[in-house]
């Protein structure tokens, strides 16, 4: 991955929109991300960051909806990261909008903002960009595809924050163990931990629970066996339990089966015992049933002869009702043509009481005819209710037209009234309209000379500033030129002092026997002595050190001096030499008169919507108006029309009505005497009819009694029967014949006569040995279920023990296989021999990997002395493989990280977050990571160690990567041409690239 341009605005520190060229300083390879503390360093790498993952590192992200936004930003400038870079050889811009509390665009009070974020990609081939994606969750979808990496790991091996390396490497295990697996996302392998102990559990649990089922079998099978079964003593899950319960329920069964051999025999002897007493009291009871059938039999042939009176009455009653059914139809014929008639008569009175005294003496035939006469009388009164219908609508319509007029009446008022001020109305609406875009065409005049306005009041600002800046810079030049000339000066001086005792300081190194390093001579008979206030070299040396540091720092106030300089020139030339307050003032003026006129052009659009209205509404008027005047044209003449239709509908009705109120009334009068009239002859001429027809049934009744045998018809009604009554009677006969007919045949059998000269069998005694025969059978057949059921059981529940049994060694075997491999992987196994969790062994792996890539770096830093090496070794009690470690070539021995100084452990950290950078690239599918960012770290080192440090990355470069360091170490600055510095002032941090 490659950055190629950021922009800020609003972000953090930054007030103002900064944009930072990342090409450019990565042209350079190695560049420097430097400024003063709190200036904003971090929050570039903040920015880059929050761009591509949406939050920032670490522990920054608490109230990042706080600090995201700059507290020097203009309350109308939204917060905005917008990130260019090239990924898997794609080229992105990706732009986000944190949430934003911005000022309401009317009234008072804020309001919010959601947060957006867009996705677009550039198009080499149509040299142009298209928009990707607006979706948070599709976007960081993507982008941590294509990166392949979390936000923890882009943070660890992008941004490489040298503090929490040096943690890393003076962490426990536990603690090396919860970064690595951040990393790496090692999760996976946690949860296959988690997955085996699980899968172990449950597997434990359904062991026993099978368990559980058979020793419930078992207890179940010994309540079946009884005494013939033991239990084993054993629990679900112990090794042997199904065994010892499979033995068992075979000595059980064996058991079982020899006592229901017992029990058949015991039951066929019963049988037999039973058969034999069965058969003797069969006989005894069938010999005392046939005598008691025949003593039955002669006292029921008694009692028929005492009852032989009734029985013939009941066979005379039965002849006579048989005579009379041939009557009875006559009979219902004749009941029912009197209650016709009688129905007839009564509704016949009914209908007349109905009618006026005129009509009572009429018969049928002349109610008849009045009522054809009202009928025809009636149907002339149809073309009277047309008539009546239409003198209605006549009058409805002549109405309405009165209405009309008057509501046309209203309009013209109204129209005209309105019309007459229209003149007046325009003129007022149309000056009001040219008012406004007078208003308008001046705020677009006044708009052009704003921004030239606040520019030039910005650039006055800034000069002002700068000027200030300006002399403080001046000041400070000339103070550090005056301490770098003093510095000159005492070198100078401790140079002359040392170069006149340089005999001393030479004679202090002659040896007795070894020749002069300026004569050569081997004797020194008088060496020169050091006198009072001599100066050595070291002496020399710091002065020189100090004056030499006296002329850098005099160099960078001059430097920084002209730099001012220039910024203030440029900000003259800018805002020229007017006063800040005077241009302050013109712009506000400017600003205010641009109000004003946007205020006054505001009120256009309603102006020329108010007089659009005005104008359709004048239209509408001079049309209703002149519809009104038709409208009352064509009334004069529908108006005579009527009145003269309405004078002859009324007289056509004053005709038809006679006395009634209206033709309806009318209408309704003779409609009511049809039909009373109609109903009144109907009922005349049914009452004529019944009448008639009693008669005839009379008749036909005296005839039927008399051919039936009976002299009047009275006679020959009270001698029928109820079909109750004679079901009754024929039922009684019926079973006075059956019963004589079982009497004579009961009498008539051979074996109950031979029986009843026998004398009485002994009933009591025979029944008492069958029941005893069939107690014994019973208890013998009970105890032969007994057995059966008791075998069929045990059978049954050591088939389902044995099935159970064997449905059961696979889970055993499974959950012998599964406890070994959670034990193991858990680390708490016998054959885990350094007690490594699978977690802890995958991240060992890694470690080993970082370590030895880290190595390789950490030896060029150090010359060759320290070399990072992984151990799996256990500490104490505790599990092992996480433990790192380093080996001094100096002296051979391995050591804790712990042990090394400031910069051998800014030496280690770094290496090992290069290392780790390579790792995690490699697992994250070999991402090339063009540009890395190093933060601070350097101010422990020394010049020598600095430039071993600026050469390994420097080293970075030959995979063209490009390396930035955040620090703000002076040296840097010397050593590092490309930069980006930030600097800091009231109104917010600021971006500026050097060197590049």
């Amino acid at each position: 991955m490659r950055l190629h341009r950021l922009d800020l605005t609003a972000f953090g520190p930054f007030g103002a929109t900064q944009s930072v060229d990342f090409d450019a300083l990565s042209a350079a390879g190695l560049f420097l991300l430097h400024g003063p503390t709190g200036a904003g360093k971090t929050s570039v790498l903040d920015a880059v960051c929050y761009a591509l993952y949406g939050t920032v590192p670490g522990a920054r992200q608490s109230g990042q909806g706080v600090t995201l936004r700059s507290d020097h930003a203009d309350p109308a400038t939204r917060t905005e990261v917008r990130l260019e870079f090239t990924v898997a050889g794609r080229r992105l811009e990706i732009t986000r909008q944190p949430p934003w509390e911005r000022p309401k665009k009317r009234g008072s009070g804020t309001t919010l903002d959601k947060a957006q974020t867009w996705l677009r990609e550039y198009d080499a081939k149509g040299a142009a960009w298209k928009d990707r994606s607006r979706s948070h969750q599709e976007i960081g979808e993507e982008i941590s595809q294509l990166l392949g990496m979390s936000r923890e790991q882009f943070c660890q091996v992008v941004l490489l924050p040298q503090g929490d390396f040096a943690r890393f490497l003076r962490a426990d295990a536990q603690a090396r163990g919860q970064l690595l697996g951040r990393l790496f996302d090692t999760q996976r392998f946690a949860d296959v931990e988690k997955r085996l102990a699980e899968r172990r559990k449950a597997t434990e649990a359904r062991v026993r629970e099978g368990d559980s089922a058979l020793l419930a079998d078992a207890h179940r099978m010994q309540q079946e066996a009884g005494d013939a079964m033991e239990l084993p003593e054993l629990g679900p899950g112990e090794p042997g339990l199904a065994e010892a319960v499979l033995a068992a329920a075979a000595v059980a069964r064996s058991t079982a089966r020899e006592r229901r051999t017992v029990a058949h025999c015991r039951l066929a002897a019963a049988e037999s015992a039973q058969f034999t007493a069965d058969r003797a009291l069969a006989d005894v009871r069938e010999l005392a049933r046939l005598q008691d059938r025949f003593t039955q039999a002669r006292e029921r042939a008694a009692g028929l002869e005492e009852s032989a009176g009734e029985h013939r009455e009941a066979q005379a009653r039965m002849e006579r009702a048989r005579k009379a059914e041939t009557v009875a139809p006559a009979l219902e014929l004749r009941e029912a043509a009197e209650a016709g008639h009688r129905d007839a008569a009564a509704a016949e009175m009914r209908a007349r009481a109905l009618l006026p005294e005129t009509f009572a003496g009429a018969g049928a035939a002349g109610l008849a005819g009045a009522a054809r006469r009202a009928a025809e009388e009636l149907g002339g009164l149809e073309s009277a209710r047309r008539a009546e219908r239409r003198l209605a609508d006549v009058v409805e319509e002549r109405g309405r037209l009165d209405r009309q007029e008057r509501a046309d009446e209203d309009v013209l008022r109204e129209a005209e009234s309105w019309l007459a001020d229209w003149d007046t109305t325009r003129a007022g609406l149309q000056s009001r309209v040219d008012a406004a875009q007078e208003a308008a065409t001046r705020a677009e005049q006044l708009d052009v000379l704003r921004e030239p306005a606040r520019r030039r009041l910005a650039a006055a600002r800034l000069r002002d500033e700068l000027g200030r800046d300006t002399d403080e810079a001046q000041r400070t030049a000339l103070a550090s030129g005056t301490v770098a000339l003093e510095a000159k000066e005492h070198w100078l001086r401790l140079k002359e002092q040392r170069l006149a005792g340089i005999a001393a300081e030479l004679a202090a190194r002659l040896t007795a026997g070894e020749p002069c390093a300026v004569c050569g001579a081997t004797e020194h008979p008088a060496p020169a002595r050091k006198f009072e206030g001599h100066v050595d070299g070291e002496a020399e040396e710091r002065a020189e050190a100090a004056h030499q540091r006296a002329e850098a720092q005099h160099a960078r106030d001059e430097r920084r001096l002209a730099t001012a300089r220039e910024a203030l020139a440029a900000a003259t030339a800018a805002a020229g030499d007017a006063p800040t307050v005077q241009l302050a003032a013109e712009a506000d003026e400017l600003e205010q008169e641009y109000a004003r006129a946007r205020r006054a052009a505001s009120a256009l659009h309603p102006a020329q919507e108010e007089l659009r209205l005005a104008e359709r509404e004048r239209e509408r008027r001079l049309a209703d108006r002149q519809q009104a005047e038709v409208r009352a044209a064509s009334r004069l003449s529908r108006r005579d029309g009527l009145d003269v239709e309405q004078a002859s509908l009324e007289e056509e009705l004053v005709q038809a009505r006679g006395s009634a109120d209206s033709v309806a009334a009318r209408a309704a009068q003779l409609e009511r005497q049809v039909t009373l009239l109609t109903d009144a002859a109907d009922a005349a001429r049914a009452a004529d009819d019944t009448a008639r027809h009693l008669k005839e049934a009379d008749a036909r009744l005296a005839d039927a009694a008399y051919r039936a045998g009976f002299e009047t018809p009275q006679a020959a009604a009270a001698a029928l029967l109820t079909d109750t009554a004679y079901r009754q009677l024929q039922r009684r006969l019926d079973e006075r014949q059956s019963e004589e007919a079982a009497v004579r045949a009961v009498l008539a059998e051979s074996d109950t006569a031979a029986a009843a000269r026998q004398a009485p069998a002994g009933l009591d005694a025979a029944e008492g040995a069958a029941t005893a025969a069939a107690r014994a059978l019973r208890e013998a057949a009970s105890a032969r279920d007994r057995a059966e059921r008791c075998c069929a059981e045990l059978d049954r529940l050591s088939a389902r023990a044995t099935a159970a049994v064997r449905r059961l060694a696979p889970l055993r075997e499974e959950y012998d296989r599964v406890a070994r491999l959670a034990a193991l992987t858990a680390g708490t196994s016998a054959d885990n021999e350094r007690r490594m969790r699978l977690e802890s062994y995958v991240l060992a792996a890694r470690l080993e990997q970082v370590a030895a890539a880290a190595t390789v770096r950490l030896q060029r830093m150090s010359s060759g002395r320290y070399t990072l090496v992984h151990s799996d070794d256990r500490s104490g009690r505790g599990r092992s493989g996480l433990g790192l470690h380093v080996v001094d070539a100096w002296t051979g021995r391995e050591r804790d990280t712990a042990t090394l100084s400031g910069g051998e452990t800014f030496f280690a950290s770094l290496a090992l977050a290069l290392g780790l950078a390579d790792v995690v690239t490699d697992e994250a599918g070999g991402i090339r990571l063009d540009t890395l960012f190093i933060d601070e770290g350097f101010g422990s080192l020394d010049d020598q160690a600095l430039d071993e440090v600026l050469d390994v990355l420097d080293s970075l470069r030959e995979r063209d990567r490009s390396v930035g360091i955040v620090s703000h170490v002076a040296d840097l600055r010397r050593r590092v041409h490309a930069q980006l510095e930030v600097t800091k002032s009231r109104s917010g941090s600021a971006l500026r690239l050097r060197g590049v």
